[in-house]
């Protein structure tokens, strides 16, 4: 089978299509045929600076979609042929791949292959940064960065149909805050990573006040900026470090004089430590594109063997909405957005 791996860190240049062996499931694990990958900001640091590699060569890519090819010992629940969603340690970047049986979702009816691929990582992640760790209420006024991308055009959609106030946006782009307006964004401000200065707007836009709800995956300024943010009793809830900032501490005079909070959350995280939580996470999640509460555009496909393009792309900074990797075909990228 083909498998796109890295073999050193660097540039796009350093994914290279191998031939390799078609993995078997062990105790408690699927093997899937490879419809579509999600390529995720995630691989982009795997590839670049060795995040969550466990050794080299390593095969990138997180979410799938597909059919079971075959089941380990004691899987339960699923079938081979059965059209499914998973998410993966990793190696979602070839023609098969093996998954956990508990993060191997059976796609819902209606849900084709194509926007299966799009749901492991994205919808639980803002269903969870909505709901179960935000704890969104009717009426409050929620913050995210990063508005145009795959998370934050679901976090829109999420937050506008569970009664948000308002729901402000942060993008880098006019192009990326038209998008985000037409995906739940009440109002959009633009800035940029080395100059996160929207706390300004925010306050400007909120008479004052400040938002109830902050979601930042960027870290660094833009995190305190996020926290510099929040109303009185605001939570901030960090789900990435974009930036690839040192971590800061927050502490009591920081959190005290508003009654703030902050929280985290991580998906990939969550699937090592709690995977039946997550089960029941994205089972949640994955309803709210059933009942057509949310879609998630897909902006662009590659063919697998071109995966350092589509790395390209998204390392501009320039994209929108999802990007997938198509194993059906090999004639290149397609836009579609």
């Amino acid at each position: 089978m083909r498998a796109v791996e890295i073999q050193e860190y660097g540039g796009p240049e350093v994914l290279r299509v191998v031939e390799a062996e078609v993995p078997a499931p062990g105790p408690g694990q699927v093997s899937i045929d490879v419809a579509y990958t999600g390529v995720n900001f995630a691989d982009l640091k795997a590839r670049a600076d060795g995040y969550r590699v466990p050794a080299l060569p390593f095969v990138p890519g997180l979410e799938v979609s597909g059919r079971v090819r075959a089941l380990g010992a004691g899987v339960t629940g699923l079938a081979v042929g059965q059209e499914v969603a998973a998410l993966t340690q990793g190696g979602a970047y070839a023609d098969v791949v093996v998954a956990d049986a508990v993060t191997v979702f059976p796609l819902p009816p209606g849900v084709d292959l194509r926007t299966g691929a799009t749901l492991p990582t994205v919808l639980p992640t803002a269903y969870a940064l909505i709901h179960t760790v935000g704890r969104l209420q009717p009426g409050e006024t929620v913050l995210v960065q990063g508005a145009a991308g795959g998370v934050g055009t679901v976090l829109g959609q999420l937050a506008s149909a569970a009664g948000a106030g308002a729901v402000y946006g942060v993008v880098s782009s006019a192009a990326k805050a038209e998008y985000a307006r037409g995906h739940g964004y009440d109002e959009v401000f633009i800035t940029s990573s080395t100059a996160p200065s929207f706390a300004k707007e925010v306050r400007e836009a909120t008479d004052g006040r400040g938002v109830d709800l902050a979601l930042d995956p960027v870290g660094g300024e833009t995190l305190r900026a996020s926290l510099d943010s929040l109303a009185p009793f605001g939570r901030l809830v960090s789900f990435g470090n974009a930036s690839g900032a040192q971590p800061w501490q927050v502490g009591q005079p920081d959190l005290y004089p508003l009654a703030l909070s902050v929280s985290g959350f991580s998906i990939l995280t969550l699937a090592q430590t709690s995977p039946t939580e997550l089960r029941t996470l994205t089972e949640r999640a994955f309803q709210t594109v059933v009942d057509g509460v949310v879609s998630l555009p897909v902006t662009a496909e590659f063919a697998l063997p071109d995966a350092a393009e589509a790395h390209r792309l998204m390392g501009t900074r320039t994209s929108t909405g999802k990007l997938l990797l198509r194993t059906h075909d090999t004639d290149g990228a397609t836009e579609l957005a």
